[in-house]
């Protein structure tokens, strides 16, 4: 029995809107990213095939970003600390610009490859990858049949989406550039196999 999960990226938050890194770090939503959460929730208010369960993330952006959904559904929402964002270690509220300032060799070899390069102090991509497909996993065994809405973080989903699809991980910023906020990919799972039907689907009427 497949389950299907709905994949959404929190609200924009001031740190995203400056494209600065936000991990483990609790940045609140903008206007605009409440704007993105009520839009979400709208969404899954309109979805023709019923929204069994809501789950996020334990980052209050995600949280906040998940209220209007649950609200429109009427359901009680799970959290889930496996599906928290990755720590970026120094790059916590840095831009990518600021590190290449800094440290130029060391913004290159990220460049060249995220995952054997990660930023200093940074929780390995790898291991991230790791607790975030788990965390998917349990939560369709817990909810098999169903469809469950999924709120979470950027590049934790982009690491997440090439474990599961068997996407080399160091490819994950050429593969999924970037998830829109509060847009929503769509995967299916037997338990073992990884089909993915949509991606970055903006939540649009």
């Amino acid at each position: 029995m497949s389950t299907t999960l709905l994949l959404a990226r929190h609200g924009q938050t001031l740190w995203h809107a400056e494209n600065r890194y936000a991990g483990v770090s609790d940045v609140g939503l903008t206007d605009e990213g409440r704007a993105q959460a009520a839009r979400l929730g709208e969404w899954a208010g309109r979805q023709t095939a019923a929204i069994d369960a809501v789950v996020t993330s334990t980052v209050s952006r995600a949280i906040v970003t998940a209220e209007p959904a649950c609200r429109a559904l009427g359901l009680v929402p799970e959290r889930e600390h496996d599906l928290r964002e990755c720590d970026f270690g120094v790059m916590e509220g840095r831009t990518l610009a600021e590190f290449d300032a800094l440290d130029p060799t060391g913004a290159a070899a990220f460049r060249a490859d995220p995952v054997v390069n990660p930023f200093p102090n940074a929780e390995d991509p790898r291991a991230a990858a790791t607790r975030g497909a788990d965390a998917l996993r349990r939560i369709a065994t817990a909810h098999q049949g169903a469809r469950v809405l999924v709120v979470a973080h950027n590049t934790l989903l982009r690491l997440v989406l090439c474990e599961l699809l068997g996407i080399e991980l160091s490819d994950y910023r050429r593969v999924f550039p970037g998830l829109r906020n509060a847009a929503v990919s769509e995967i299916r799972t037997d338990g073992r196999r990884v089909a993915l039907l949509s991606l970055n689907v903006p939540c649009e009427p």
